[in-house]
C-alpha cells in the first residue's frame, strides 16, 4: 500500500546511521544505503546530509519523515478497518480508541448497557491521534468507526461535522511532570501556577478553553500562556520534557506515565462524552439511548 523503502528511511532517520538501521532491518548496510539512494532518486530530493558525525535529515527529509509516519500508520489502520468490515454486524458498535480518546468510560458502563441491549456488541478500533486522522475519522463517523469518546463543544462539532452525546463535565485540570515542583500536590490553587508556562490549545478550538484563557489574561497575568495546535502524544512528551504545564482532563491520566493530572481550584470544565455521526444508525441510536437510561 506504500513504498516499503519508507520504512527503511524511517529506521535510518531514527537510528542516525546506516549500520544501526541495517541491524534493525536484518539486512546489510549496503542494502540499506541502496534503498535510500533509490528512494532519493525516485523522489528527486536529497533526504540526508552525510557528514563525518553521521547522518542528518535535510529539510526535505524532515518533511518526508513526518508524512511517512502518517502514511504508514494510516495504511496499517486501513487494514484493520478493512478486516473489521469483513466481520460487519448490524449490532456491533465500533469504538475508535487512541491515547487521547480512551474507551475506559464505555468499558465501565458496558455491563449496564449490556443488560438493556444484550444484542449489541462493541469492537475497539485503534487509531493514531494525528490531525489528519482526527479530521477524517470524525467527518466520516458511521463508516469505519461509529463513536469516539472525548472532550468536545459546539465549535468543534460544527468544525468536524459530527454530533456529541454528553456523558459528564470534566473539570479542566493541569498535567505536570512527576519531577515538577507541583507534582507533590493533589490539588492546585491558581496562585500555584504563577510564573509557570501553561500550554493551551489555540483560540477558536474550544469555547470552554477560550473562557479559561480569557479568565487568565484578565485576572492572572502572572501565568504565561503557551499556544499549541493539536493534542497528541508529542504534546504530552513536550510537557514532560520542557517542564511546562499542560491543560488536561482526568480521562487522560494514563496517556503519559511521567505526567500527573492534577485538579485546579477554578470553575472551568468541558463536556466529555461520545462523538458520533449526525445521522447515526439505528444500532447507534439504541446504544446512545441505553447510555442515557444508565446515566439517569
Amino acid at each position: 500500500m506504500y513504498n516499503p523503502k519508507l520504512e527503511t528511511f524511517l529506521r535510518v532517520a531514527d537510528a542516525g546511521s546506516f549500520n544501526k538501521a541495517a541491524e534493525l532491518s536484518y539486512i546489510s548496510p549496503t542494502a540499506v544505503i541502496k534503498q535510500i539512494n533509490l528512494l532519493e532518486e525516485d523522489l528527486g530530493v536529497k533526504l540526508f546530509e552525510r557528514t563525518h558525525r553521521g547522518l542528518k535529515l535535510t529539510k526535505a527529509g524532515i518533511s518526508l519523515y513526518h508524512d511517512a509516519k502518517y502514511v504508514i500508520q494510516y495504511c496499517q489502520d486501513s487494514v484493520i478497518r478493512a478486516k473489521n468490515a469483513m466481520q460487519e454486524d448490524v449490532n456491533v458498535i465500533r469504538i475508535g480508541t487512541s491515547p487521547m480518546t480512551p474507551a475506559k468510560i464505555l468499558v465501565d458502563l458496558w455491563p449496564k448497557i449490556h443488560d438493556l441491549c444484550p444484542e449489541i456488541k462493541f469492537q475497539l478500533v485503534p487509531f493514531e491521534n494525528t490531525p489528519e486522522n482526527a479530521r477524517e475519522i470524525l467527518k466520516n463517523l458511521g463508516q469505519n468507526i461509529d463513536v469516539v469518546a472525548g472532550i468536545f463543544d459546539d465549535t468543534m462539532l460544527n468544525l468536524r461535522n459530527c454530533a456529541g452525546f454528553e456523558i459528564s463535565r470534566q473539570p479542566l485540570c493541569c498535567a505536570v511532570s512527576i519531577h515538577h515542583r507541583l507534582a507533590d500536590k493533589n490539588r492546585l490553587s491558581v496562585p500555584d501556577l504563577y510564573g509557570e508556562n501553561l500550554m493551551l490549545m489555540h483560540r477558536g478550538w474550544s469555547h470552554y478553553v477560550d473562557q479559561l484563557r480569557d479568565d487568565i489574561w484578565q485576572n492572572y497575568s502572572q501565568i504565561n500562556i503557551v499556544d499549541f495546535d493539536f493534542y497528541c502524544v508529542e504534546v504530552f512528551n513536550r510537557c514532560e520534557n520542557s517542564n511546562d504545564i499542560l491543560m488536561a482532563v482526568q480521562a487522560w491520566e494514563n496517556v503519559h506515565p511521567l505526567l500527573k493530572v492534577i485538579p485546579v481550584e477554578w470553575d472551568h470544565s468541558i463536556p466529555y462524552g461520545l462523538l458520533h455521526s449526525t445521522a447515526p444508525s439505528e444500532t447507534v441510536r439504541r446504544f446512545l439511548l441505553a447510555i442515557q437510561t444508565v446515566l439517569r
